[in-house]
């Protein structure tokens, strides 16, 4: 699936690029408070201790935590559209069109 994927963004820079926006602006916008809001979270722990659990702290840092795994998704999104518009626009020879060349070649 990995290849698929990969071999679709080569083939559409176009597309590439808006996923690349795209996923910019959800890793910018999930990450611009992340850290303070989990340094807040973690001091409330430690100063008041597990009653926050029952307080819906324990519920807040999982959906902390959670939205850290999806900036980190989103980042992930936005490295592989840079390396495809970075080999295309350099034009190095792309997975996509070795593929092809090494059909053309086999008997």
């Amino acid at each position: 699936m990995r290849q698929g994927v990969m071999s679709w963004l080569y083939r559409h820079p176009f597309w590439t690029f808006c996923l690349l926006g795209a996923s910019f602006l959800l890793f910018g916008s999930t990450t611009v408070n992340l850290a303070l809001l989990l340094k807040l979270n973690f001091d409330l722990w430690v100063d008041v201790g597990w009653q926050v659990a029952m307080d819906g702290a324990l519920r807040q840092l999982a959906e902390l935590l959670l939205s850290g795994y999806g900036a980190m998704a989103a980042y992930i999104v936005f490295k592989c559209c840079e390396k495809v518009l970075v080999d295309t626009l350099t034009r190095r020879d792309t997975p996509h069109k070795l593929n092809k060349d090494k059909e053309r070649k086999s008997p």
